[in-house]
């Protein structure tokens, strides 16, 4: 109709009417009506959508519910009833059910809906016959859905009792994984004989391999650990290159502490990222160094997008093998999007740190805290790192400052105020330190280590001497064989000037590790008690020991000036 009178005004002469605008064009009269937005699918459609991205779920049902009504696709009251089922607006569920059945639902997913919404109410009967339709329809996806549907259950038990009224041996399919979801998922809901009762039943009715391997993983469970092999090696002759029952053989091998047969497992057939990994892991547990070089060479002589794909595994083996070198390439070979990149970088600074190259290492991590501002747990790692990285270097006041900054993102974090505590003793901020590790105790009144630090801390700058006393004795009485425990009972003996039990105690912690600190504090002890050739050969295996020992240094010019 625009369009006829469009070309009737083109076909009119004369001059335009008295009054009327030169510029005035037909389509300026036009009106087009809009309806308001409560009228507008798309709108609701749109704020529907915009809704669930903000996971704000019940303004999305109320979007949905609306739109339901402007629409004839079903597929939109179907997703009006799975929102309000998931705001447990029970009306509103009911009212997109019937909506969506009166546009033409398919019967097993308006079963499935229906079913769930008896759940929700405690409808046992109604959610038992839903369920009953369900896996009736003959869909294709109906078993799926039915343990969809007690998955989302609240109650663990009603969902267990409707499994084993609904899911029995003559209900179920002519399919193995149906029968071994059934058994799994009824193992979950603590009703392990019928489980066990599925399970049996599947390797009776179709004997495969999968039937197999998942019974005998109940056997191990329940402590069979012969049937359960028995089981395993039929499911291997059934499926010898089947890299998934080789994995989960070895794994319950391990798990047995069959390491070695567990190795063998994975060593002969097929390979691929996860049985490398297995095996690395296997080989390391066992501190195998010809298992892990081995495999080191097979990795990297692999397929191209097994290797690729293993360039963190790579890494922890070149690691693991002292080839720091290698192990920083294979770790900048790590894709962005691997879920081992945060991993990958840490472990590039660390060896950065160990090879030397320090300004590296913490412009590494200098980077990775801007990369990760937006993930507070792995911002709170890299600052940690970094500290610890600084702490290594003692560098204690720029350990601090990335502990602080770790802080800002965790406050009140355990370890965080450990380390930070610590930095501060180093630094010779006795109050700062005892603060932290005060406020720790708060946090954790029974930590061993907090105690022990403050104690020691309090003994070192010679005060609180009472206090100091009564943290170091919990922290003996805890751990009464810890080497760091003792020489904090030992400094604190020396603080108190009981000198030959100050010897005794430490020469102990001594004789079983040989820090440097710990020798420090020895050799101050003998030089104390007039013994100073002593002390010097306690002082000369501190040299070797840390020969940039800043507490040796101290010492000894406090000692002899």
């Amino acid at each position: 109709m625009v369009l006829l009178a469009l070309a009737g005004c083109a076909t009119v002469p004369g001059s335009a009417p008295r009054g009327a605008a030169a510029s005035s064009q037909p389509l300026d009269h036009i009106v087009v009506a809009t309806p308001d937005e409560s009228h507008d699918l798309v709108a609701q459609l749109l704020g529907g959508e915009m809704a669930l991205t903000h996971t704000d779920l019940k303004t999305a049902s109320t979007y949905y519910s609306r739109a339901m009504m402007l629409s004839d696709d079903p597929r939109v009251a179907e997703q009006a009833a799975a929102v309000a089922m998931a705001v447990r607006d029970v009306p509103a569920a009911q009212a997109a059910i019937v909506r969506w059945q009166s546009l033409g639902a398919k019967p097993a997913p308006l079963a499935q809906a229906r079913a769930q919404l008896a759940l929700s109410q405690g409808d046992t009967d109604e959610a038992r016959r839903q369920l009953v339709l369900l896996v009736g329809t003959g869909d294709p996806d109906a078993w799926r859905q039915f343990g969809r549907v007690l998955l989302g259950s609240r109650d663990a038990a009603q969902a267990a009792q409707l499994l084993e009224a609904v899911a029995t041996p003559q209900r179920l399919p002519a399919d193995p994984q149906a029968w071994l979801a059934m058994s799994e998922l009824g193992d979950k809901l603590g009703r392990h004989a019928y489980a066990q009762q599925i399970a049996e039943g599947a390797v009776k009715r179709f004997g495969t391999a999968e039937t197999y391997a998942w019974q005998a993983q109940m056997k191990f469970h329940d402590g069979d650990k012969a049937g359960a092999k028995a089981l395993f090696d039929k499911a291997l002759a059934k499926s010898p290159k089947n890299t998934r029952l080789r994995l989960a053989y070895a794994t319950l091998l391990g798990q047995s502490g069959d390491y070695a047969g567990a190795a063998r497992m994975l060593d002969n057939g097929p390979q691929d990222a996860d049985t490398y990994a297995l095996r690395a892991a296997l080989a390391a547990r066992n501190n195998d160094t010809k298992a892990l070089t081995r495999l080191y060479g097979q990795l990297q002589r692999s397929s191209p997008d097994v290797r690729d794909s293993s360039a963190y595994l790579l890494g922890q083996l070149a690691e693991m093998l002292d080839r720091k070198e290698e192990a920083l390439k294979w770790y900048d070979a790590v894709p962005d999007e691997d879920e081992h990149a945060f991993d990958a970088d840490l472990r590039s600074a660390v060896l950065l740190q160990d090879l030397g190259r320090s300004a590296e290492a913490h412009q590494r991590l200098a980077q990775m805290q801007t990369d990760y501002l937006d993930q507070p747990a792995l911002l709170r790692r890299a600052y940690e790192v970094d500290a610890e990285l600084y702490m290594n270097g003692q560098q204690y006041a720029l350990a601090e400052h990335a502990f602080s900054r770790a802080l800002q993102v965790v406050p009140d974090d355990p370890a965080l105020l450990y380390g930070r505590g610590l930095a501060y003793a180093e630094e010779g901020q006795v109050d700062r330190a005892v603060n932290d590790l005060r406020r720790l105790l708060e946090l954790k009144p029974d930590d061993t280590d907090a105690s022990n630090a403050l104690g020691y801390t309090l003994a070192d700058a010679n005060r609180d001497l009472a206090e100091a006393q009564r943290l170091i004795e919990a922290a003996r009485a805890a751990r009464p064989d810890d080497p760091a425990i003792q020489d904090s009972w030992g400094w604190l003996q020396y603080r108190l000037g009981h000198l030959d039990q100050a010897e005794k105690t430490l020469r102990g912690a001594w004789a079983v590790h040989k820090d440097a600190d710990v020798g420090v504090h020895l050799g101050e002890v003998l030089w104390k008690q007039g013994r100073p050739e002593d002390a010097r050969r306690v002082f000369d295996e501190v040299r070797k020991i840390d020969p940039q020992s800043i507490s040796l240094h101290n010492t000894l010019k406090r000692l002899n000036p």
